[in-house]
């Protein structure tokens, strides 16, 4: 078993990217149930605004519009979900089943919007929520003395994990400790120029920050592509991680609680992982992809007496070999979830 010391995970990033296989799922009970009158989740779709008091035309962006149509499904009450949910379970008609999910919708929102911070895109995990919440609507069995949104949770959940751990990948924030800082600093000193009445160009954040301007640059490029760990070091000198750190406007212990167990799950699929390596293999992932400053191709070569591209063919067969153990790991989430 890896254990942290053995494992420094707090210098391994995770990054979320497109998938690159879509998740299965039942598509004739969800066409079943949906029948085009859902809410459209899809960001494509030619969106022309809504008009404003004073006439003008106002760009709706799809994640408010698609919170507003939501507004249009009832809530039900204790008695008519049980009522739905009972007859559901027993004739199986879609009509039920429709009512159950849109009278669920919010659930999914709220339950996303607590691990907005683990990927790019809300949208993506409300949709994977929405899916999970069907799922437990035909696996719900209204005889076991729960309401169905106290069941319904775990499938969201599960459905939600399942996409962020077929979505992540490791990647790096900083290789020195001056990379460490600007990007932890960056930010702050943008609104602080901000505040005295300055554009934070990349020009002027150099010269506050004693950094050069092609540094500042990339980084704001990293930070714009949304190379931010929830495992990652929040600081330069502690063991903090980012995902407790990350401010927000109100403080909300839900998300906070969200981003710690999303952590937590993202660092143990590690430690599995690399308890699964053999000592060599175990060393190379360790200096190579989760080490904070790691060494050169010839030097961990030379370390164990073969070549640079002997090395080199290894890492990539760890990366390899991570992205399918994440993927068969991700397969089996929602069964573990129920």
């Amino acid at each position: 078993m890896v254990v942290d010391d053995e494992l420094p995970a707090t210098k391994a990033a995770i990054e979320l990217e497109p998938a690159d296989t879509p998740i299965e799922r039942d598509d004739d009970f969800t066409a079943a149930v949906t029948e085009s009158r859902l809410p459209n989740l899809d960001e494509s779709e030619q969106i022309n605004g809504q008009t404003s008091a004073g006439g003008q035309l106002v760009p709706v962006d799809p994640l408010s519009r698609y919170l507003a149509e939501l507004r249009r499904f009832p809530v039900l009450s204790r008695e008519e979900e049980s009522e739905i949910a009972r007859r559901y379970h027993k004739y199986r008609d879609p009509e039920d089943a429709y009512r159950l999910v849109t009278a669920n919708l919010r659930l999914v929102v709220k339950i996303a919007n607590e691990f907005a911070r683990a990927s790019r895109n809300l949208l993506d995990l409300i949709q994977e929520g929405n899916v999970g919440l069907m799922e437990a609507v035909k696996n719900f069995d209204p005889y076991r003395g729960i309401r169905f949104p106290s069941y319904a949770v775990w499938w969201v959940r599960a459905y939600i994990y399942r996409y962020l751990i077929n979505n992540w990948r490791l990647v790096k924030i900083g290789t020195t400790q001056a990379q460490r800082k600007l990007f932890f600093n960056l930010r702050k000193e943008s609104e602080r120029l901000e505040a005295e009445g300055f554009t934070p160009q990349p020009k002027l954040l150099a010269q506050r920050m004693g950094v050069k301007e092609s540094e500042v640059r990339e980084m704001q490029e990293r930070m714009a592509q949304g190379e931010v760990s929830l495992d990652a070091p929040a600081g330069v000198e502690d063991d903090t991680r980012l995902g407790d750190t990350i401010p927000d406007t109100e403080w909300n212990p839900e998300e906070t609680a969200a981003r710690e167990e999303w952590r937590h799950f993202a660092h143990d699929k590690v430690e599995q992982f690399a308890a699964t390596l053999k000592d060599k293999e175990l060393e190379i992932f360790r200096v190579r992809l989760l080490a904070e400053e790691p060494p050169t191709l010839q030097e961990v070569g030379a370390r164990f007496g073969i070549s640079r591209e002997r090395v080199r063919q290894i890492e990539s067969g760890l990366k390899r070999r991570l992205k399918e153990f994440l993927k068969n790991q991700a397969a089996d989430i929602d069964q573990a979830e129920t």
